[in-house]
Order: C-alpha cells, then sequence, then structure tokens
C-alpha cells in the first residue's frame, strides 16, 4: 500500500507543477487589472509607430498611442519597455512585458507560437531603391542583390524569398541610411513608414518601385502569449472601442495624414 501511494504521488508531481503554469497561462488579464499596468514591449525606433522625438526624447508613434489608448479601455496605464527587434517577440517568452505593438506582423508561423488581437492596422511592403536606380523594378529584380533589412521580420524574408542578399539592420533609419549611402541595392520595409520618411524628408533621394499587399505582411495585431482568451477578448474589444469613438481616426490622421481603419482588414 505504502508502495502504491508513493508510485501514485511520484506519478501526479508533474500535472501538479504543470498546474499553476497552465492557471498563470490564463490570468494575464487579472494580473495586469490587479498591477493598474499593460507592459508593453516595442521597438522604440521604428518611425512612425514607435521612436522618440528628437526635441525631449519622449516615446511616441502609431503604436504607442494605440498601446495607450488600449490600456485606457482596459481600465490601466501603459507601460513601454523597449528592445531591439530582433529580441523583442521573444521577450514575450520571459515575460518581460504583457504584449507586443511594434507594427508585428500575423503570419501563420508567429500564430503557432503566439495569439494575436484582431489586425488593428494594415499595409503593404514596399521594394525601396535610390532614384537613380535603373536596375531594380520589381521584387523579382532583387535576385543577387543586397538589402538592408532586420534579419527576422517579415520585409526581410520577403526579400530573401526573392533571392536578395539580407544585410541586417536594426530599423527603418539604419536601412534607409545604408540605402542613400549606396552601401545596399535596395530595403524592403513597410509603405506606411515610407511614406512617413517622405513627408518628413520630402528631398530624399529614394522612391518606391513595388508593394506586395499580400495578407502575410500587411496585417498587424497586437502580439500575446498564448491561451490567455481573456486578455485577447479585452484587448479586441478596446480595438473596436477606440475605432467607435474616433480614437483611432484621431491617432492615424496625426501620422499619417488620413483615417486608417477602412484599410483595416
Amino acid at each position: 500500500m505504502k508502495k502504491f501511494s508513493a508510485l501514485l504521488f511520484a506519478a501526479l508531481l508533474p500535472l501538479a507543477s504543470m498546474a499553476p503554469a497552465a492557471h498563470a497561462a490564463t490570468d494575464d488579464l487579472a494580473a495586469i487589472q490587479k498591477a493598474g499596468v499593460l507592459r508593453i514591449g516595442t521597438e522604440g525606433t521604428y518611425a512612425p509607430f514607435s521612436f522618440h522625438e528628437q526635441k525631449d526624447n519622449k516615446l511616441v508613434g502609431f503604436d504607442v498611442d494605440i498601446g495607450r489608448a488600449i490600456a485606457k479601455q482596459l481600465g490601466v496605464k501603459a507601460k513601454f519597455v523597449e528592445g531591439k527587434w530582433d529580441g523583442l517577440i521573444a521577450g514575450l517568452n520571459v515575460n518581460r512585458y504583457d504584449v507586443v505593438l511594434n507594427q508585428v506582423g500575423i503570419t501563420p508561423e508567429r500564430e503557432a507560437k503566439y495569439d494575436f488581437s484582431k489586425p488593428y492596422i494594415s499595409s503593404e511592403a514596399a521594394l525601396i531603391v535610390r532614384d537613380n536606380n535603373t536596375d531594380i523594378h520589381s521584387f523579382a529584380d532583387l535576385k543577387g542583390k543586397r538589402s538592408a533589412n532586420t534579419i527576422t521580420s517579415n520585409f526581410g524574408k520577403l526579400a530573401q524569398q526573392h533571392g536578395a542578399e539580407v544585410v541586417p539592420v536594426q530599423g527603418f533609419n539604419d536601412a534607409i541610411a545604408l540605402l542613400t549611402s549606396g552601401r545596399v541595392d535596395a530595403t524592403v520595409n513597410d509603405e506606411l513608414s515610407f511614406l512617413d520618411f517622405k513627408k518628413q524628408q520630402p528631398k530624399a533621394k529614394v522612391r518606391v518601385v513595388a508593394t506586395d499587399a499580400s495578407a502575410e505582411f500587411s496585417r498587424s495585431g497586437v502580439l500575446m502569449r498564448k491561451d490567455q482568451p481573456a486578455l485577447k477578448a479585452a484587448i479586441d474589444k478596446a480595438i473596436d472601442a477606440i475605432r467607435a469613438d474616433g480614437t483611432y481616426k484621431t491617432i492615424s490622421e496625426r501620422y499619417f495624414g488620413e483615417d486608417l481603419s477602412s484599410k483595416v482588414q
């Protein structure tokens, strides 16, 4: 009897050790509301989505304002935790933050490991070259060319799929700097980021020669850990609310000059 009890106890140990983790995995919303803070992972170097103003170094951007608006709907404050793109998503695994808001594209590969909110913005991948480039007219022309991209981003993967050698950078600004200096032939990047860049620097000698509107690259959502149904539902509800009350329109017009809500798929 003692031997049987010991064996039963040993068999139940793994289940017991798993129980707190399983409970924690479904309790992020309650923990966030108890703490009064939604911790948001973001890059901080990706204008116009997440960047620092030169005048006072304040963190601003479309994603930053959307994050603050979502947190307000949840009844908490937004706290941003900055990190480089290539380690940003992995930060969720070690609980550095609760969600990631950094124009993260919704892809099957990511959905296998993480959960997403409903899309909150849609854009296209833009193939950007120097004004005097006469060799690149389409994505197919990237074969054998050098493209500046963050390696693990959707844009970097798209460049690689078309045969480009990806030169690693930390963000959009670094990619444009390499492009304008002639150290790379192109960059595949977010069209909205390019439009914002041209608005700030209209004389920059770069142009878009092609775009890719495939859903894999165009739809972005709030990224969170798997199995957070309450948190996902709350964030989805918050996105609906800020679109309905005009907050989304105000934010998108601030950064892009137009209401982008109708473009969200």
